[in-house]
């Protein structure tokens, strides 16, 4: 019995760790693509595309243009090569079926006020993954390149407890859709990478519902970014999503520690919070070796509105409100269920999901304040 058991691990394990892998080789082919044509580097174009591939393009004048990639390669030899053209692009969704895939990848230009969807199809040729084709389309757009960076949680319990916990939807859907909404760019990174669980889902809530059922949406929750392929330079605030997740993995993670630390003094970024989301900033400190937190007006969860004689609340490694005070923090909140914002410098933070949003929207307009 042991040994049908582990076979089947191992089987499970190779699956995935293959799954993994593909997706990985997929993911290098198509940002050689994206390198090339940001950075006009004809070779990492070259080397993304099968060398007979057609784009299958837009033209005024024509119903169909059909570019081959021969001739696509030249239309980069004019910038000069390793500088930055305006391009910014991003992987949307990939899926994978032995040895063909296809894919997405958003493209803007903010210049332009521009933005290009293209779909790729990929075959794996003698071993290495090709773009075979490529269509693409576009249209005007606000979206600016400003870059958010949401923190999640990989943890499914309470502590070493059997009681499920996640990432709370509802938090994570409210300031994406006002980030987006207002022309940001949004990533996800956890402690682990990968995917994330989710809690608090309400279906009768028609954004909620919206956001569930957008795939290119919930592929970014699947695939979250690990902390080793986060480039801090690129964003403008980092933002801790509550639910019970939060309060594990996150604290105490270095590389999210540093990333934050990073945007909020490097980059003179911003640092905030929502609802149980909070607990990630109690352990952040500053290059003086000062708690964030210190002298900081703050909000989150209130330790009062915990149900403290809940089984989940044993399971606690420390208490937000009660940890920021011995900080040197000051914690604020109002009534339960009400939106309430505390804004201390570029740290902003809110006491839960009801006040995600708002959050968001003082965020867009510190940044755009100063930028």
């Amino acid at each position: 019995m042991k040994k049908i058991f582990f076979a089947i691990l191992f089987t499970l394990l190779f699956n995935l760790s293959f799954s993994q892998s593909e997706q990985s080789l997929i993911q290098n082919c198509i940002q050689n693509y994206i390198e090339g044509t940001s950075y006009n580097n004809p070779e990492s174009i070259s080397k993304a595309f099968y060398p007979e591939a057609n784009l299958f393009l837009s033209h005024k004048d024509k119903p169909l243009w059909i570019v081959p990639i021969s001739e696509y390669v030249t239309w980069f030899q004019k910038g000069k090569k390793g500088e930055f053209n305006g391009r910014i692009g991003k992987i949307i969704s990939i899926e994978f079926y032995n040895d063909v895939a296809i894919a997405k990848a958003e493209i803007l230009i903010p210049e332009k006020k521009q933005e290009f969807m293209d779909m790729f199809l990929l075959k794996k040729i003698q071993g290495e993954w090709k773009i075979i084709s490529k269509a693409a389309s576009s249209k005007a757009s606000n979206k600016s390149g400003k870059k958010i960076l949401f923190i999640v949680s990989n943890a499914h319990y309470y502590g070493n407890s059997t009681i499920a916990t996640g990432n709370s939807f509802a938090e994570i859907v409210n300031a994406y859709d006002t980030f987006v909404k207002s022309g940001y760019t949004v990533d996800f990174v956890s402690p682990k990478g990968g995917d994330i669980p989710l809690a608090y889902i309400n279906t009768s809530d028609n954004l909620q519902k919206e956001y569930l059922y957008n795939q290119d949406f919930m592929y970014a929750l699947k695939n979250t970014l690990n902390p080793k392929e986060i480039d801090y330079k690129i964003y403008k605030a980092v933002h801790y999503i509550g639910g019970g997740s939060a309060m594990f993995e996150i604290p105490e993670n270095l590389d999210i520690q540093r990333i934050s630390m990073q945007v909020y003094e490097d980059n003179k970024g911003i640092i905030s919070s929502v609802c149980h989301g909070t607990a990630g900033i109690v352990n952040l400190k500053t290059k003086n070796g000062k708690f964030l937190v210190d002298g900081k007006k703050i909000s989150g969860y209130p330790d009062s509105f915990e149900k403290q004689d809940g089984e989940y609340f044993k399971h606690f490694p420390f208490l937000i409100q009660k940890t920021i005070e011995e900080r040197g923090g000051e914690f604020k909140f109002s009534k339960r269920n009400e939106s309430f914002v505390e804004q201390d410098g570029r740290i902003i933070t809110g006491q839960n999901f009801q006040s995600s949003s708002g959050v968001a929207l003082k965020i867009i307009e510190l940044i755009e304040k100063t930028n």
